[in-house]
């Protein structure tokens, strides 16, 4: 799966226009772009429930009210404290004059917000980052430790392949309840999961695309969901994957460090010389 063909174009753009960079340079890391600008009514917010209103100002200086919907939606809005901690992806109502409205829960603390989304007329989707403050006693969280699984209460959900920097790789989550297989997710998103991607440091967000979608004939219903994805950089992220059962939403959350382009087996390789020919040991097998 892994060679140097896969620095390519075409691998890169499988999945559409987010994937066509190739990776190098994630979204979310301004408040406007290409002419859109994320605009919010406050950027100090309170802690509790609270609501949140903004607009997408287009090139012409006025709030779009025209977009392509992805994944079902016409806009996706995301919001994750900056220690990583409280991501939630909710999906606002827009009134006739653009402006967006939903709740979030927010904790004391600074916060980043996404709007992901596709203006009518142009050329592909696009995710734009604001940063807002929450008053009160912040309290950061250390990153969570890189376990490949995820608990939230009966279910558990496992993570397995490799994010790799500026390469496509796929990524499997398996959703199982108490220890059984959970094999009748319920479609989210126009998906059977939906995952975001963020990067630790600065978040920069990763558009991760599913593999089929439900009712194309070839796409099971769990337990297992793939995604494509490529890591803009080598580093830590955080993956949060969203899911329906029962009909309920819930989210599963994993940290994730960046592999290289060879797999890398230290772990389980054989004993070796500790110095003599260390150097030669991980160029050798790309």
């Amino acid at each position: 799966m892994r060679n140097h063909s896969g620095h390519d174009q075409t691998n890169h753009g499988v999945h559409g226009s987010h994937v066509g960079h190739g990776g190098a340079q994630p979204g979310g890391l301004s408040v406007s772009e290409n002419a859109y600008t994320l605009e919010l009514d406050s950027t100090i917010l309170t802690a509790g429930v609270q609501p949140v209103s903004f607009r997408v100002i287009g090139p012409d200086g006025q709030a779009a009210t025209e977009f392509v919907p992805e994944h079902d939606k016409e806009l996706h809005f995301i919001a994750v404290r900056r220690d990583t901690a409280g991501f939630q992806h909710v999906h606002p109502v827009m009134d006739e004059k653009g402006t967006w409205s939903v709740e979030l829960t927010l904790e004391p603390g600074d916060w980043r917000l996404f709007a992901d989304f596709h203006p009518a007329g142009h050329n592909g989707t696009m995710t734009l980052g604001i940063d807002v403050a929450v008053a009160g006693l912040y309290d950061p969280q250390p990153l969570p430790e890189a376990t490949g699984t995820a608990q939230i209460g009966e279910y558990t959900v496992a993570l397995d392949g490799e994010l790799l920097p500026g390469e496509a790789s796929e990524l499997t989550l398996t959703v199982s309840r108490n220890g059984h297989s959970v094999t009748d997710l319920q479609p989210y998103l126009a998906a059977y999961g939906h995952l975001v991607a963020l990067r630790v440091g600065d978040l920069g967000y990763l558009h991760v695309h599913p593999e089929g979608e439900p009712g194309d004939g070839i796409t099971a219903p769990g337990p297992e969901i793939a995604f494509m994805a490529v890591a803009p950089s080598a580093g830590t992220y955080r993956l949060y994957l969203d899911f329906q059962h029962n009909g309920v939403v819930r989210t599963a959350e994993f940290t994730v460090r960046t592999a290289t382009a060879a797999p890398r087996s230290d772990a389980t390789a054989p004993a070796a010389p500790e110095h003599s020919g260390h150097h030669h040991g991980h160029h050798a097998h790309h």
